[in-house]
């Protein structure tokens, strides 16, 4: 695959970008700002560099993991009184977890590849 194009990285990207800056726009506690924020920003950061760096399959599990603490941070940091920030880490955080999901084995075929030249692994 090739650099700059798998639309499940720009997805994450989006999800972490949306994670992030919608503390400007939903009611928050110092808690959910910081998990929002963090993972909003690391979500961003593994989505670009899963797009500069295609066929690291350990970048899409990193970016699972990610959107699971996400999913999860409602509980975690005790703001699941606040509706509106604990929908957008559900829904953002799960996002990234599908799209991660849907870029692993294309991450794994195209790792496989390039450690086998160019013959994929049986």
């Amino acid at each position: 695959m090739k650099k700059w194009n798998r639309w499940q990285d720009y997805v994450a990207v989006i999800a972490g970008m949306f994670a992030a800056l919608s503390t400007l726009w939903t009611v928050q506690q110092d808690s959910s700002m910081v998990m929002m924020i963090g993972c909003g920003v690391l979500l961003m950061a593994t989505g670009v560099w899963n797009l500069m760096s295609p066929g690291q399959p350990v970048a899409e599990w990193v970016q699972m993991i990610l959107g699971a603490v996400l999913v999860l941070s409602p509980w975690f940091a005790g703001y699941t009184s606040l509706m509106g920030a604990s929908w957008t880490s559900w829904i953002a955080g799960g996002v990234a977890v599908i799209a991660g999901v849907m870029a692993l084995q294309p991450s794994m075929h195209q790792h496989a590849e390039g450690h086998h030249g160019g013959m994929a692994a049986h």
